[in-house]
């Protein structure tokens, strides 16, 4: 490796390694693509890319100097606010493009990052992970801070940890492992040393998975196999990083010099280590921007922590403090449940819960669904899925399966849902597995793509090819590639897959540029690989919950909800509890506007049914209180759905034709969705009217008031009095309080009765 130059030897215009200099974008090609293979126009000017937020992310945007914090909702737009927030400095000539340091905290949120920028008109912002920012400072400086080479980065831990476990005397199997990786890796970002490891556990109240003096001897054993073999991990390019920009004052100032405006994404997941280095970053300087959401705080294990976050205004007390809590993704049926779980939470993070508003249109109410056992709820998944992937002309919802996702706790639920769907026909992706530019058939086709751009008409492949389209699908043709997917699932359908995205993302690039060539394609692709921005693959995507974090999709199957699995079993104190509640936050946001969540009461047909419902769905799902008490299980089906605190009923039977009913809609209304109403429609529009007007009233969306749902089944089954009404499901206490007189006097067709002034501020959810 070859000695960095010194850094008073870096000119003014380039910035440190790792920076793309302004304008380095291949000429003609679009400077940024959004998701779903959209290709809009760079805005013309400053204020042109302002256009479409709405007031706070404005606020957001418009707010370049000083401290600023954002708390900001899931689906509030966040990285929108963010990055229109840098590409408004650079576009209005406040920040010099290679200024400026964004970081997140995974490859693909900084692609995405990227990505968005580009598009902005912004190509030339520096929008890294910690780790990867650390590591291309620390080998840019260590020829100047330590002299030589530096050393080689340790990408995988497990074997070297392994070692280091058997001169211990110490045999970890696969499981015991990956604890021992888990807890050095958390002892290294708190800045535990291995002689202070014991002590730290106790201080933090971590539940250790061995013996910590055991922990502690492999760990010191690890870190002296890496320094004799001239081996670094990720954990030390932070330690290190910060220890250079602390022991050198010459290096501190060059990378400060360099950047003089942060911007800290995902901030909730921000470990000691990583808020040490991001203070030496900045220095005495206050040009940072930070945003997060302590509800989505995921990651304690590592040693992430919201304490940095909610803690912002105590270090800066000039702040600027915004918080988004207008919900963009999900619909207003998803929203209200993701409010319901995070108003039972505990603890500081829920002090701080921000209540979403959505902006969407009403959706179907989310689906709670029992099944006997694990083999039939991943069945039924895979069923409901068909469902909504049939197309709306058959009668579906015509959803993409690319938009639909099965969500899990532990990877190894997965393999349940890969056979169901593969036996359903229905194509999938795992997340979390090898990233799309790296796979094999993806090297190999984008090899193809440049070579046929660079022989252009001399190449035979292209001949009779008419646009860019046709000559990529040639192209890909030529590597295997069929315009008809193969029989089948498995490793040939995901290579069919992969391929089949490439061919569609040159139909969108062709449509929003006509007259691209090849050559323009290939310049789109590297820059897409350059910036991990993948595009979308045409499959269900499967993963983990901690994987999920930061997507988004249509529709949402939330899989394995009982106690021991969600929370988990290893979750023990109150503050592990709440992280697990909040696991299933991030999991329901994840929904734009189908969402099911579902549990089975035995591993395996014909098993014991012990198991529960997950105690996050007390209050939230049919037929359970937020007192913790629980209804009895239906035979595969959705309990009933029942106000708070009565006693719930077993399975419940259509009234007209006698199925039992699964829906949450048909439980609502006693009967199957087709089978013959008997709603009194004028009633019906009556308390529609009532509805608009008391919703206007309180300042709400009428759907806080009553749902459509129980608008139906009132005018299906009027009640004669507070009792009959209470026994209708969406007929919480507080709504009888509330509205009880009023509903009764428009079901007997009488005045409405006088009320007493009342505060909007109750919460109307109850």
């Amino acid at each position: 490796m070859t000695s960095a130059p010194h850094a008073s030897a870096v000119p003014p215009e380039s910035p440190l390694p790792g920076s793309t200099p302004p304008g380095s974008h291949a000429a003609g090609v679009p400077q940024g693509t959004l998701p779903h293979g959209a290709f809009p126009a760079v805005p013309d000017s400053a204020d042109a890319v302002l256009d479409g937020l709405d007031p706070e992310q404005r606020t957001v945007a418009t707010t370049l100097h000083g401290p600023v914090c954002v708390l900001a909702g899931a689906g509030t737009g966040k990285t929108r606010a963010i990055t229109h927030r840098i590409a408004y400095g650079v576009r209005a000539g406040v920040y010099q493009p290679n200024t400026v340091l964004a970081v997140t905290f995974t490859a693909r949120a900084a692609g995405e990052m990227r990505g968005r920028l580009r598009q902005l008109g912004a190509g030339g912002v520096q929008t890294r992970t910690f780790h990867a920012a650390a590591l291309r400072q620390l080998q840019f400086f260590w020829p100047k801070a330590i002299g030589g080479e530096p050393p080689r980065l340790l990408e995988r831990k497990q074997q070297l940890v392994a070692e280091a476990g058997a001169r211990c005397r110490i045999r970890l199997e696969r499981a015991e492992l990956r604890d021992m990786l888990g807890e050095i890796e958390w002892a290294k970002v708190t800045q535990a040393t291995p002689e202070d490891y014991p002590a730290a556990v106790v201080k933090a109240g971590r539940d250790a998975p061995r013996d910590p003096a055991e922990t502690s001897r492999v760990y010191a054993t690890y870190e002296r196999l890496k320094q004799d073999r001239g081996l670094i991990d990720f954990e030390d390019v932070l330690l290190l990083t910060v220890g250079i920009l602390t022991d050198r004052q010459d290096i501190a100032d060059t990378v400060r010099r360099q950047y003089q405006h942060f911007t800290v994404d995902e901030y909730q997941d921000v470990s000691p280590l990583q808020q040490r280095l991001l203070q030496l970053w900045l220095g005495d300087r206050d040009s940072v921007c930070v945003v997060g959401d302590a509800s989505q705080t995921i990651y304690s294990f590592t040693g992430a922590t919201p304490d940095h976050l909610l803690n912002f205004r105590t270090r800066h007390p000039e702040a600027t403090l915004v918080k988004l809590v207008r919900d963009y993704r999900s619909s207003p049926q998803v929203v209200h449940l993701a409010n319901g779980l995070l108003a039972q939470a505990r603890g500081r993070a829920a002090e701080h819960r921000l209540e979403l508003i959505s902006q969407r249109s009403p959706g179907p109410e989310p689906v709670f669904a029992e099944h006997p056992d694990e083999p039939a709820e991943a069945e039924a998944t895979a069923r409901r899925i068909r469902e909504l992937m049939t197309p709306a002309a058959e009668g579906g919802a015509g959803v993409p399966p690319s938009e639909i996702a099965v969500l899990y706790r532990v990877n190894a639920q997965s393999e349940i849902y890969e056979q169901a769907l593969a036996d359903a026909g229905v194509p999938y992706q795992l997340r979390g597995a090898e990233r799309f530019f790296d796979r094999q058939e993806i090297r190999q086709a984008i090899l193809a793509l440049r070579g046929a751009s660079r022989a252009g008409g001399n190449d035979a492949v292209l001949a009779g090819a008419d646009g860019l389209a046709a000559e990529a699908g040639a192209v890909l043709a030529s590597t295997g590639w069929t315009p008809e997917p193969p029989a089948g699932s498995g490793a040939v359908r995901d290579r069919w897959e992969s391929l089949r995205a490439l061919v569609r993302l040159a139909e969108d690039f062709q449509r929003a540029r006509p007259g691209a060539t090849l050559v323009d394609f290939v310049a789109e692709l590297d820059e897409r690989a350059a910036a991990q921005h993948a595009p979308t693959v045409e499959g269900v995507t499967l993963a983990s919950l901690h994987t999920a974090k930061g997507l988004e999709w249509d529709a949402v199957f939330l899989v394995g909800l009982t106690d021991g699995m969600l929370p988990i079993n290893h979750a023990k104190t109150p503050e592990q509890v709440e992280e697990e509640r909040r696991l299933l936050y991030v999991g329901v946001t994840r929904a734009r506007f189908h969402l099911c969540l579902s549990w089975a009461l035995a591993r395996s047909p014909g098993g014991r049914a012990g198991r529960r419902p997950s105690r996050f769905l007390d209050g939230l799902r049919p037929g359970s209180s937020a007192d913790g008490s629980r209804g009895r299980g239906g035979a595969g089906g959705v309990e009933r759905g029942a106000a708070r605190g009565r006693k719930p009923r077993g399975p419940v039977p259509c009234r007209v034709c006698g199925r039992t009913l699964t829906e949450a809609t048909e439980l609502k209304l006693k009967r199957c969705a087709d089978c013959p109403s008997t709603m009194d429609e004028e009633l019906y529009e009556r308390m529609r009217e009532w509805r608009l007007a008391r919703a206007q009233e309180l300042g709400r969306p009428a759907y806080a008031v009553f749902t459509d749902a129980t608008l139906m089944a009132i005018a299906e089954q009027p009640p004669g009095d507070e009792r009959e009404l209470s026994r209708i499901s969406g007929v919480g206490p507080h709504k009888l309080r509330q509205f009880g007189d009023e509903v009764l006097a428009l079901c007997a067709g009488e005045q409405l009765p006088e009320r007493a002034e009342e505060s909007s501020e109750e919460d109307p959810e109850k």
